[in-house]
């Protein structure tokens, strides 16, 4: 197939949804064209090394002040302002005299604006992948979340993206999310069957890249948290782990040390470095360096949309996990055999405590979460469960 892969951010680790699946649509064969934005230098590598990948990358730089400039203008509207943050009317003009696509994806709230001038021309069916359902994520943020820049901005938000991605929901040929649960909270926005185009894509992981490393030990009695440390549900997490689970684990086990791992930490996590048991790292060249030697990983997620990454990622590495319910309602798994849950802050010590002191526990957990990651979300398998719904996508579109 030939495709249009519009992101309104650079595809990279970090990004990784897009990452991996332009990779894996190129690995099956497919001529992938990739219209995308930059804002740094470091992101504009990241895209070089993308060309190499793909049929060709159309890219545009998105200064941040003229991210700030789209969103004064959306204020006043009804629109949410994540609709116009990436908005760079410039990329479109790649498109002059482009060839025949036979589809068009379009990833997140942030790029629909992009997927709805395709639809205005009408030349090529439209997938949109909202990944999430962002006013799912703003509903829980607004009652939940710990930083208040993120509360006030979920609160502002949250009634103009129902709306909006209700409205969203019924203009694209199809539409993607992470999970179930982000699919009944989506098509509860909208009415007259528009529900029925919503297919769940899950997120996979890069076996090849998070994978164990026997040559590496891990270090004793360490736990790792990570994450993008500026991001408010991120942010609430660890918060909550250091100052409402650790006091219960500390009061036992002393010694134990708690890494924080991610970049942008904001000034409340930075602030977590106070204490000696405490690690803020900030930006690290590698992450899995980290994953591989800690000896547990824990994601105890009050609230969240989609599949959490961060808890892939760990299990794939064989890091046994510890999390809360919310992180695994969106997938298939079986707490106690793969992972390891706990619902309220003495559990999870308890149950942070227990696997510490057992060895051949934290191996058993670590071994069958690689295993489930291997069954459950290998990104080849992903890609061909989208070039499938690409195929109907069309076939759909034809008869129209």
């Amino acid at each position: 197939m030939d495709i249009l892969f519009v992101v309104p951010y650079a595809p990279n680790l970090i990004r990784t949804r897009s990452h991996n699946l332009i990779r894996s649509l190129v690995e099956r064969g497919n001529r992938v064209t990739v219209l995308t934005l930059w804002t740094n230098e470091t992101e504009r590598d990241d895209l070089a090394r993308l060309k190499k990948r793909v049929h060709q990358v159309w890219a545009l730089p998105m200064p941040a002040w003229r991210s700030m400039w789209n969103c004064l203008l959306a204020l006043p509207g009804g629109r949410p302002l994540q609709s116009a943050y990436s908005w760079q009317p410039e990329l479109i003009s790649f498109l002059n005299g482009a060839t025949q696509f036979d589809v068009v994806h379009v990833e997140h709230l942030r790029g629909s604006r992009y997927g709805l001038y395709f639809k205005e021309q009408g030349r090529w069916p439209v997938v949109w992948d909202s990944v999430d359902c962002i006013s799912h994520l703003f509903r829980q943020a607004a009652d939940s979340s710990q930083n208040l820049a993120g509360r006030w901005r979920s609160r502002f938000e949250l009634k103009r993206t129902e709306r909006y991605e209700g409205w969203l929901l019924r203009q694209f040929d199809r539409v993607l999310v992470t999970s179930s649960v982000d699919k009944q909270a989506l098509a509860s926005l909208s009415s007259n069957g528009a529900g029925q185009k919503i297919s769940v894509l899950p997120n996979g992981v890069d076996l090849d890249y998070f994978a164990p490393d026997t040559v590496i030990s891990r270090e004793k009695n360490t736990i790792i948290v990570s994450g993008k440390m500026s991001y408010h549900a991120n942010i609430t997490m660890t918060l909550y782990l250091a100052n409402e689970i650790m006091p219960h684990l500390w009061a036992r086990r002393p010694d134990v040390k708690l890494w924080i791992v991610g970049k942008d930490p904001s000034r409340e996590i930075r602030a977590l470095g106070e204490n000696t048991a405490v690690t803020v790292t900030g930006t690290v060249p590698d992450l899995r360096d980290y994953l591989r030697r800690a000896t547990v990983a824990a994601t105890p997620i009050p609230y969240g949309a989609g599949i959490q990454n961060k808890v892939l990622e760990a299990m794939a590495c064989a890091t046994p996990v510890v999390t809360t319910p919310q992180a695994i309602s969106a997938l298939d798994i079986q707490p106690g055999h793969d992972l390891l849950v706990a619902d309220n802050p003495q559990a999870f010590a308890a149950t942070l405590l227990n696997l510490l002191d057992n060895p051949q526990q934290q191996k058993k957990i670590g071994q069958a979460g690689r295993a489930y990651i291997e069954d459950k979300h290998h990104w080849n398998n992903i890609a061909a469960r989208l070039e499938a719904i690409y195929c109907e996508t069309m076939k759909t579109f034809e008869r129209a």
